[in-house]
């Protein structure tokens, strides 16, 4: 199957995987929402919304540039209308825009966490709330979240409590809307890496170089994105997808093409 002629409404979607996903849809034509903060150049980030349209439209699909933080709701339903106007419907919702800070509880600023809980949990909600009436009745309607299988380990959660209660929000909205939208056909599932992926946050944040020579590059993401939303969404929600397994399951043995360093020893992901 094709995302020829679907609207993806995706968050996040100025860099990294976001934009990854974004690319390998309109490869298949598709119409694409990049919703993201950066109007105008970022000092310390690359591309802005109208940059990614641009990389979308080179690429085969049409874009249509959304200047939202998904904090705010009014600026959400802004970016939904835009969309609305530009393509005339949703298909696809996207869940992609994360905050993270990886402190522990007692050194994390309450600023912090809110920025990550409002971004993460209550962003994935507010855009999942607002798009899934709009999903209703499409062909093939999905939403697709960024965030790991659940878990209650304790070491995913004593090192980085804020962050992970964050993250762990947006999975247990893939599992409630999945069952709340199953009669309507409306496939809710998550995605994970397996290894770490090269985006701003690891070359930023994170561990810098040594970390992102030890990652993958974030069209391994979007290629597993691209083989759960050609699904038939009436027989596959509720799930929590590893993108490695996904493109397995599809056929795909050398994943050599998306290391950063071939030959490396990968790094894995959070929560894995």
């Amino acid at each position: 199957m094709s995302l020829a002629g679907k609207t993806l409404f995706i968050t996040g979607a100025t860099r990294g995987i976001g934009k990854a996903i974004a690319l390998r849809a309109a490869r298949d034509g598709a119409n694409i929402a990049v919703v993201g903060k950066t109007d105008t150049p970022h000092p310390k980030l690359p591309g802005t919304v109208h940059d990614a349209v641009r990389e979308i439209e080179a690429a085969g699909g049409r874009g249509v540039a959304c200047v939202a933080d998904i904090r705010h709701e009014e600026q959400v339903r802004a970016a939904i209308d835009a969309t609305l106007g530009a393509f005339g419907g949703i298909d696809v919702l996207v869940n992609n825009a994360s905050a993270i800070q990886l402190t522990p509880a007692l050194a994390t600023d309450m600023k912090r966490f809110d920025l990550m809980h409002a971004v993460n949990a209550r962003g994935t909600f507010l855009c999942s709330k607002l798009c899934a009436p709009l999903l209703r009745g499409r062909d093939n309607p999905h939403i697709l979240v960024l965030s790991p299988p659940p878990t209650l380990d304790p070491r995913w959660y004593g090192p980085h409590l804020p962050y992970t209660l964050s993250k762990i929000g947006m999975s247990l909205c893939v599992l409630g809307l999945a069952e709340e939208l199953k009669a309507a056909g409306i496939a809710v599932n998550a995605l994970w890496p397996r290894t770490a992926i090269a985006t701003a946050a690891i070359e930023n944040l994170l561990g810098g170089a040594p970390l992102v020579a030890r990652a993958r590059r974030p069209e391994i993401v979007a290629d597993a994105a691209h083989a759960i939303l050609t699904r038939q969404s009436r027989d596959t929600s509720g799930r929590f997808f590893i993108d490695e397994d996904v493109l397995r399951e599809a056929g795909m043995t050398d994943f050599e093409r998306y290391a950063v360093t071939p030959g490396a020893e990968l790094a894995p992901d959070f929560f894995l």
